[in-house]
């Protein structure tokens, strides 16, 4: 089976060129650090528009039959930040413990981590996961939730994730 993740990253001005596209390519370099199953990626950067979010997210998921999509952006209380109103609005369940758990890491670093919305649900058999939109922020958060990623990636049909154990430690119970 081959593997495909998503990385959607979710700016109005790296959208428009305005700016280099650095939170979307550091989420790629931590997956390709962390994962030993070889994977491609579907790639895209899209402004801050609901619908746009979420026909890319239906694309990845649907059509390039991506196991996990990851955006970054978008998960703040500004006006344009809807990334978490798209992931709901396509997924069959979600999973407010990845948001719980990223804000608990964030706030180890910053206060204002309470104003982000970040969150993850299910779209058939693939897991989408809002991370925020600073490279620092990404790592930090990623790192706190992506051991339960592989497992959850599992349970939903998807294939079988394996992380490089010095790097990143995944949890399975254990036969699974």
């Amino acid at each position: 089976m081959s593997v495909t993740i998503g990385v959607l990253n979710v700016s109005d001005r790296a959208s428009a060129g305005v700016y280099e596209d650095t939170p979307g390519q550091a989420c790629v370099a931590l997956l390709r650090e962390w994962l030993t199953t070889p994977f491609e990626v579907a790639y895209k950067v899209v402004p801050d528009d609901q619908a746009e979010l979420e026909s890319a997210m239906k694309q990845m998921a649907d059509e390039d039959q991506c196991c996990l999509i990851v955006t970054t952006g978008g998960t703040g209380p500004a006006i344009r930040d809807v990334t978490p109103e798209a992931t709901a609005a396509v997924c069959s369940k979600m999973l407010p413990g990845f948001g719980e758990q990223m804000r608990t890491t964030s706030l180890q670093y910053v206060p204002t981590a309470i104003l982000s919305r970040q969150t993850a649900g299910i779209r058939g058999s693939t897991l989408i996961v809002n991370l925020p939109g600073r490279p620092k922020a990404i790592r930090e958060n990623l790192e706190a939730v992506f051991p339960a990623i592989p497992y959850c990636v599992d349970l939903i049909g998807g294939p079988r994730l394996e992380s490089n154990p010095e790097t990143m430690k995944v949890f399975r119970p254990k036969g699974a």
